[in-house]
């Protein structure tokens, strides 16, 4: 008779879409605790969060994640730096901004998607399955 049980069983995978690590670039404390509550309510298992251009770009040389949320507005800066970072890292990321038609885009991130603020969670779950 043949033991085929010499180890664990192991449970394949389950994937639902979500990236497994997500950078947050918000420089409001209260916000960027509320996406990462979010967030690890959809399943997501890491959640790293900057408040600035210069932390956000050390957590990306760090470890590189499968998705990022950009605050466009920082408390001095704007996340573009980080942007740029991420696009080619070919990394998929949004802009997160109160303003409906943010001009205040380069022409580079025209077409970048948005997610406006205040957010729905429906609309951040969608982001994150499509990316």
């Amino acid at each position: 008779m043949l033991n085929l049980s010499s180890g664990p069983i192991m449970e394949p995978a389950s994937f639902d879409g979500m990236p497994t690590d997500v950078l947050i670039v918000e420089d409001d404390p209260i916000i960027a605790l509320d996406f990462e509550d979010t967030l690890l309510g959809f399943g997501v298992k890491t959640v790293r969060t900057a408040p600035s251009v210069a932390r956000a770009l050390a957590l990306i040389a760090e470890r590189a994640p499968e998705f990022a949320l950009l605050d466009v507005g920082l408390i001095r800066e704007k996340s573009f730096a980080v942007a740029e970072r991420l696009q080619a890292l070919k990394i998929p990321f949004v802009f997160v901004t109160g303003y409906s038609n943010d001009a205040r885009l380069p022409a580079a991130f025209a077409n970048q998607r948005r997610l406006p603020k205040p957010y729905s969670t429906n609309a951040l779950r969608a982001l994150l399955i499509e990316r």
